[in-house]
């Protein structure tokens, strides 16, 4: 059964149009690799006071997450998205999974 997978990043302060319009305008490329990795239904929110992205989606059961950091793709984007957010010394964001709390379906 597919689950839901949240987490948190943070966005550099002043930087919210930039990030939104990025991702108004993904790479086809890397939305099929998300979709071929088992992602859908996936929104990132933010909250303006504290900068940080709120992300959501539904994820297969036997989705390929753990294997999108290796692709060269998934490597260019976060080497773009870097000057506008919290990143590892790779250029990965900084994410800190969440743990849910609450569901009303």
């Amino acid at each position: 059964m597919p689950e839901k997978f949240a987490f948190r990043m943070n966005l550099n302060p002043g930087q919210a149009a930039e990030y939104k319009r990025r991702h108004d305008e993904i790479w086809p490329e890397l939305a099929a690799l998300l979709r071929g990795a088992g992602i859908s239904d996936y929104s990132i929110w933010l909250d303006e006071e504290t900068h940080h992205l709120f992300a959501i989606l539904t994820r297969a059961d036997d989705h390929g997450m753990e294997a999108l950091p290796a692709n060269a793709v998934v490597r260019r984007w976060w080497d773009a998205m870097a000057d506008i957010m919290e990143t590892l010394p790779d250029n990965a964001p900084v994410q800190v999974p969440l743990a849910k709390m609450f569901h009303l379906q």
